[in-house]
């Protein structure tokens, strides 16, 4: 008779996700806890909500007949008595920020200024480089329909990039208005919905195609790279007009800029309203020392417009990279936001002004390595107290609890100490930048063996060993002398790199 075969669960990693090691996460928290400095000292403070939300609360994504939208992870509860809710894990950190504030809102200040960091989820298709987990770093102000919110929001995003190892002239943040825009579709005179819709679709693909390839796309049409050709608005040439003048408008200053704006909106009172909050933001960051080598208002930016209610910003990364086809091509988008007066609004019928900026941070995370302003460290590990005499393991901890209250990282190797290789290899393996080493004979000498792994790593690369005679990869201290020796050898590390 045949014994049932065992089923063993398949060891990957589900579909969207990945998993994050050692110096990925070191390198992650280093640089959320830059962006928490420059958050915590525009006065913003730190919110950690639920990971998991009521769909109702989501908003975004509304339960249909059986179960909730497809764009997020969701379930139903258990039907207490009163209902079974559907609940879904935050697809973002603004969702769960307007819930907070409906909820608190006797007990919080107002204005509400509050910064939040960690994960979010989408069930969405992935691909090259987007994933269903991925982190984000937002900062809001709730309560506030003042300009100077959205202008503090700018300057905190850009001295956040420098923060982090962006220099100024390698970012842009990019500011432009919902009612701008607003305000070229009025100047148009469309009242149809599918056909402002398109036009908005238009606009952001301005990038992509350029003012010619609008003006075709809001005409009859035009052929795409492939050679398909993709069906226009159908917008006679003096209707498209004011959008081109809209797309065009970015000047070599903020004043010629606006002025710009101005005759694209014509008689649109909403887009002249939009034009003199921009005129106030760009004068608030000058005030600040923010010029157009930091932050532009710029026309081209057309960010979820459905979903902002007045000024939107983006931060762009202006240097070049290499992609996956070998093209140079510009890094682009980190980090977007803008105002959003309606999100609240949905909890307590009364509309409550808000506007923020969410960071990517894995995306920030990728433009520095680009940068090589992380991951170039050769030595991140702990030392290494190699175990000479398992008999002895009392001595090799008492080593270690010495160097980490030191504040040195260290470890004992807890491996099989039998091939003492191996216990090297363990420790090239570990990135560790020591290795110490303690026999029987060194015992009773009252000394220890220091290897300086990073030393002996320049020795094995170098052509002649002459040079590094007089400045050997391991060498006898006194035992007394141990923390001593090892924080010389990795404040000389630190010095070099």
């Amino acid at each position: 008779m045949a014994k049932n075969k065992i089923r063993r669960p398949r060891a990957e990693t589900p579909k969207g996700f990945r998993d994050y090691f050692g110096p990925e996460v070191t390198e992650r928290a280093e640089m959320l806890g830059r962006i928490a400095e420059v958050y915590h000292r525009y006065g913003f403070d730190a919110l950690e909500t639920s990971a998991v939300e009521t769909v109702e609360a989501l908003g975004k994504f509304l339960p249909d007949v059986d179960r909730p939208n497809e764009g997020v992870f969701a379930w139903q509860e258990e039907d207490t008595g009163s209902g079974a809710d559907w609940v879904a894990l935050r697809y973002d950190l603004t969702a769960p920020l307007a819930r907070v504030y409906a909820q608190h809102r006797n007990d919080l200040p107002t204005p509400y200024r509050r910064y939040a960091m960690g994960p979010v989820w989408r069930n969405e298709k992935p691909g090259p480089g987007r994933f269903r987990q991925f982190y984000q770093c937002d900062a809001d102000t709730v309560g506030s329909g003042s300009v100077a919110a959205d202008a503090e929001i700018c300057a905190l995003l850009a001295d956040t990039l420098e923060a982090v190892g962006i220099p100024r002239g390698d970012y842009v943040v990019r500011v432009n208005n919902r009612k701008v825009l607003n305000g070229v579709l009025e100047a148009m005179g469309l009242s149809d919905e599918g056909q402002r819709a398109a036009v908005l679709r238009t606009i952001d693909k301005f990038d992509k195609v350029g003012e010619a390839g609008v003006r075709e796309l809001l005409g009859k049409g035009r052929l795409d790279a492939s050679g398909a050709y993709i069906d226009g608005v159908g917008l006679a040439d003096e209707q498209a007009e004011p959008v081109i003048a809209f797309l065009t408008s970015r000047d070599e200053d903020a004043s010629r800029t606006i002025g710009n704006l101005r005759a694209a909106v014509g008689d649109s009172a909403i887009g002249a309203e939009g034009v003199d909050e921009l005129e106030q933001i760009a004068g608030l960051l000058a005030a600040q020392g923010y010029g157009p080598d930091r932050i532009v208002i710029d026309p081209s930016v057309v960010r979820g417009l459905g979903y902002y209610t007045g000024p939107v910003f983006e931060a762009e990364l202006t240097f070049e990279v290499t992609n996956d086809k070998g093209q140079k091509v510009q890094f682009g988008s980190v980090a977007g936001g803008g105002r959003y007066d309606d999100l609240v609004k949905r909890f307590t019928g009364q509309e409550v002004p808000a506007t923020g900026v969410s960071i990517g941070v894995d995306r920030l995370l990728a433009a520095l390595r680009a940068k090589g302003r992380v991951g170039g460290d050769a030595a991140t590990g702990p030392v290494v107290v190699t175990v000479m005499d398992r008999d002895r393991m009392a001595d090799y901890q008492a080593m270690v609890a010495e160097l980490r209250n030191a504040g040195i990282r260290a470890e004992v190797y807890l491996g099989n100490p039998k091939n003492f290789g191996n216990q090297m290899k363990y420790a090239d393996r570990r990135d560790a930048p020591v290795a110490i080493i303690e026999g029987s004979d060194e015992q009773a000498r009252g000394v220890v063996q220091i290897k300086d792994l990073i030393l002996g790593a320049k020795i094995a690369q170098s052509a002649s060993l002459d040079e590094w005679k007089d400045n050997p990869s391991q060498y006898e201290v006194q035992r007394s002398d141990l923390v001593e020796r090892v924080r010389l050898i990795l404040s000389d590390k630190e010095g070099r790199s």
